[in-house]
């Protein structure tokens, strides 16, 4: 079993804080929604779980099995997409896939024409990140995130940049890549975690 623990986290930019006394623990197993009104911190706690920001006070612990994850090794248990995250324009659609997975492997060994097949851009195999619609790029990103070997998954407003048709293929895709991995999604779109049975408000 995996486990996020958190102790009177709290995180801020020069005087001001975003979040502050927050205690917590996230379990493998189980999908979680971060909500909070727009400018409370949501984006800010989900870059901090993952380490990308270092908390202004309190514990984080990452565990498996009660063993603990030095926080340098942590990123390999974890796959992360959001709308912001950067991909490699340069690359071809198969070049950033076969990239990802010199770092993470894909769940069931799938191969990279396989989750090419599965993100629905056969035809965009050898087109570039650069030229890809802000949709496709992000249907990409949730690939990645979504189909890797990692037991936790992070997600930040998912659909953000899908039409409606990506929407329900986001949906579907989620629900079939849940079992027994740690889920947390920062959103106020109910229908961005609608799978999620804790939900949890930062104000």
């Amino acid at each position: 079993m995996f486990k996020i623990s958190l102790e009177n986290f709290g995180k801020k930019f020069n005087y001001e804080w975003i979040f502050r006394g927050f205690s917590y623990e996230f379990v493998s197993g189980e999908a979680y929604a971060i909500t909070g009104a727009n400018g409370s911190g949501k984006s800010t706690f989900l870059q901090c779980l993952a380490g990308f920001f270092p908390q202004s006070e309190g514990k984080i612990i990452y565990s498996q099995d009660s063993k603990i994850i030095q926080g340098d090794d942590f990123y390999t248990y974890l796959s992360f997409a959001a709308p912001y995250q950067e991909l490699i324009e340069e690359f071809t659609l198969l070049e950033q896939i076969n990239f990802h997975q010199k770092f993470k492997k894909f769940s069931q060994n799938q191969t990279s024409k396989e989750i090419i097949k599965k993100l629905r851009l056969e035809n965009s195999e050898d087109k570039f990140i650069k030229n890809f619609s802000s949709g496709m790029k992000q249907r990409l990103k949730l690939g990645l995130a979504l189909y890797s070997k990692t037991p936790i998954l992070l997600l930040d407003e998912p659909t953000t940049n899908l039409d409606i048709e990506n929407i329900n293929w986001y949906k579907e895709e989620i629900r079939q890549n849940l079992a027994e991995r740690l889920v947390i999604v920062c959103s106020n779109d109910a229908n961005e975690y609608d799978f999620c049975k804790k939900i949890i408000k930062i104000s």
